[in-house]
């Protein structure tokens, strides 16, 4: 299964929302992360993602997701990570990066 990353840019709000569903793996993670990467490219803004339909993730897409994270704090920027599944939280808890994330 693919993924899928819908997005929108919320004037009032001055932030990228976006819903990402499927599953995200080292197939996948490298579009992913450009798609993230030309989003801020276009405007520099923070990121909330919703991850309601996120099915799965492996190290590579955490890996992109870091690399997106990186890209946002050089403006200080934020990504949200918003409605994540107990499986995908758990696996943000054990590499620790529900510390990094900002986890709603």
């Amino acid at each position: 299964m693919d993924f899928t990353l819908e997005h929108s840019y919320n004037d009032a709000k001055e932030r990228w929302e976006t819903d990402i569903s499927g599953e995200i793996d080292i197939f996948t993670s490298d579009i992913m992360k450009g798609k993230f990467l030309a989003l801020i490219e276009e405007k520099k803004a923070d990121i909330y993602i919703n991850c309601q339909k996120l099915e799965y993730i492996d190290s590579t897409a955490l890996g992109a997701l870091v690399a997106v994270l990186k890209n946002v704090k050089n403006y200080n920027g934020s990504v949200h990570l918003l409605n994540i599944r107990p499986n995908l939280a758990k696996l943000f808890k054990i590499t620790n990066l529900d510390k990094v994330f900002i986890i709603e």
